[in-house]
């Protein structure tokens, strides 16, 4: 399979910003404690997550165990949808319902670049 220079910049483009929203959750974890505050652990989740979201950031980008990485970040979105937004779309959160949206477009999009990372062994092979 012949991968196209536009096909290996969405892959990079798709793990910097996982690496970012890793980043981010590290960084501000205490603004988002709320969001975890009646799970078990609390916080500690923020932080896992965010690292998850670092080492599969990393793991694209290297080209290694990037399918289990990819498909573990796509059970984690769906996890976050059934623990955090759907509760909330519950409890009439009016932003929740897009939410759910994002973190299924993200999924379908770690599978995808789960799939197709193995195929990308250097830029325009």
């Amino acid at each position: 399979m012949k991968i196209k220079i536009p096909t290996f910049a969405a892959v990079v483009v798709f793990a910097l910003i996982w690496l970012l929203f890793g980043i981010n959750h590290l960084v501000n974890a205490g603004t988002m404690a709320p969001m975890v505050s009646t799970m078990p652990g609390g916080i500690f989740w923020i932080y896992f997550t965010g690292a998850c979201m670092i080492l599969a950031g990393i793991s694209i980008i290297a080209g290694k165990w990037t399918r289990p990485a990819c498909y573990l970040l796509a059970l984690m979105l769906l996890v976050f949808i059934a623990a955090i937004h759907v509760p909330a779309m519950i409890k009439g959160d009016m932003f929740a319902p897009a939410s759910i949206l994002k973190d299924l477009g993200l999924a379908a999009g770690a599978v995808i670049t789960g799939n197709v990372r193995g195929h990308i062994k250097q830029l325009g092979q």
